[in-house]
């Protein structure tokens, strides 16, 4: 999710120095140590992400989303967020989609991937990204392998943006 405000608090230096201590034990920065104690659990987050996913007509805005959410994850924090799986409700090509983003993360992440990633079937026919046929040798040969081993071919992953 984009960021566009800011939120100031006040503290104490002491309150200051213990946040960023905090915050650097948990592999993180102060305002993502702060986000997450304050709002939900990312495993909530990831499972919203995924409800929104099913109900759109248009995914590109909600795996835009979910992206955001994958790259902002601190490597302590990536394995809760994303242990609870793919609901039953998406497509084959969303599910292959997720778990080939989940995968692609984590190997950025140098954490291992959820199981169930393992257990989503790969499709049958490709699925190209892009719909220019002119395209189709560049994404055969770019495509991350996370989304190659799924059949799906796209430009971009996880910690890119087209």
């Amino acid at each position: 999710m984009t960021k566009t405000t800011q939120l100031q608090i006040r503290v104490t230096p002491a309150q200051k120095a213990r946040l960023r201590q905090l915050a650097g034990a948990a592999g993180q920065d102060v305002s993502a140590y702060v986000l997450g104690r304050v709002l939900p659990p990312e495993r909530e987050q990831f499972r919203a992400l995924l409800r929104t996913l099913a109900r759109e007509d248009d995914h590109r805005y909600a795996l835009a989303e979910l992206h955001d959410f994958l790259a902002a994850l601190a490597p302590a924090q990536f394995g809760d967020a994303v242990a609870s799986g793919i609901p039953e409700g998406l497509s084959p090509l969303l599910r292959n989609y997720v778990a080939a983003m989940v995968e692609h993360a984590a190997m950025g992440k140098e954490v291992s991937a959820p199981s169930w990633v393992h257990a989503v079937e790969p499709l049958e026919h490709p699925h190209f990204g892009a719909p220019l046929r002119s395209l189709r040798l560049h994404l055969l040969a770019t495509s991350p392998v996370a989304f190659k081993r799924r059949n799906i071919f796209v430009d971009a992953a996880v910690g890119d943006r087209v």
